[in-house]
């Protein structure tokens, strides 16, 4: 039985689509069409569905992956028991939010680099939700964002908690005390993307103050949420933890006192699986460099959880 062929028909098991699988194996929908075609005169069942509504696997088919995935498992043991890491070639595609990239993606970067001196890293800077979409599409490998992910095959893991916090120039009007969050949602809150996580967390403690109509601006870009706090645009609602810098410069300061947003979750979320190993070990290694980076931190260490889900 060819095994590029099982390797197929796993991948349109995984992604629903023979256009994405394609993509996924940089191959042509009629090079995917004619493994699958094969695959089963091969076995004598019809092993996928296609219709409008897109590709389903038959009873028949679903048997068969449990057996197919246990193949390409073992076949990506044995090659991992018998190759040195440093020799492992290939690509691997991370997407990842901003607040990742302005936090510890650069000591990531450099550590697969030392591991892996031979794999090819292609990084994708985007929103949480477009990041998601891209995993569930097939797009990405490994995504770092802020929810938990239900699709099928898709496994998630809490890597950090960021703690959030109102953020406002040092001196400046906004920098006072403030009786209470109606007080602060009269002015202007800088914060992440519209629909985002911290967006909606914000939205809903302001909601639970019956507080209606706040004046919250969204940006997509951490860097230009820095800048536009900075530069006496509003107040900050954002981790402390991507202005360290300002912070201890004294340019930047916390408001105390005050109900805070929930805690922004980083999640790492990667599809699990056969042929999936070196995946798995890039998460784990990813935890290591969480963890020694803010422990490293000129604030201290932050408090982070390490759940897979």
């Amino acid at each position: 039985m060819n095994l590029k062929f099982l390797e197929t028909f796993v991948w349109v098991a995984r992604l629903k689509s023979f256009r994405l699988t394609a993509e996924k194996l940089f191959s042509t929908q009629a090079s995917i069409s004619s493994r699958i075609a094969a695959l089963e005169d091969e076995m004598g069942v019809r092993l996928f569905v296609r219709d409008s509504k897109g590709v389903s696997l038959t009873p028949e088919g679903q048997r068969v992956l449990e057996y197919a995935e246990h193949m390409m498992d073992t076949m990506q043991s044995m090659k991992a028991a018998i190759k040195d890491p440093r020799q492992v070639r290939g690509r691997i595609r991370i997407g990842a939010m901003d607040t990742v990239i302005h936090t510890w993606l650069s000591p990531l970067v450099t550590r697969l680099m030392k591991c892996y001196p031979l794999l090819e890293i292609e990084l994708t800077a985007d929103t949480a939700s477009n990041l998601c979409a891209q995993l569930e599409k097939g797009y990405q490998d490994i995504i770092f964002q802020t929810d938990m992910l239900r699709f099928d095959s898709v496994r998630n893991a809490v890597l950090i908690r960021y703690p959030m916090h109102w953020v406002v120039p040092t001196g400046s009007p906004y920098d006072r005390t403030y009786e209470s969050l109606e007080e602060l949602s009269q002015e202007r809150i800088v914060t992440f993307s519209r629909n985002s996580r911290p967006h909606q967390d914000i939205l809903n403690l302001l909601h639970n103050a019956n507080i209606i109509n706040p004046r919250i601006n969204c940006v997509n870009s951490a860097s230009a949420i820095t800048r536009l706090v900075r530069d006496g645009f509003g107040i900050g609602a954002m981790p402390a933890q991507l202005v360290r810098g300002e912070l201890a410069q004294g340019v930047l300061t916390l408001l105390n006192d005050i109900a805070l947003p929930s805690v922004m979750d980083i999640v790492a979320s990667w599809r699990s699986g056969a042929g999936m190993e070196l995946v798995e070990d890039i998460v784990s290694l990813t935890r290591e460099v969480v963890e020694e980076f803010h422990a490293e931190s000129p604030r201290g260490a932050v408090p982070y959880v390490l759940d897979v889900l």
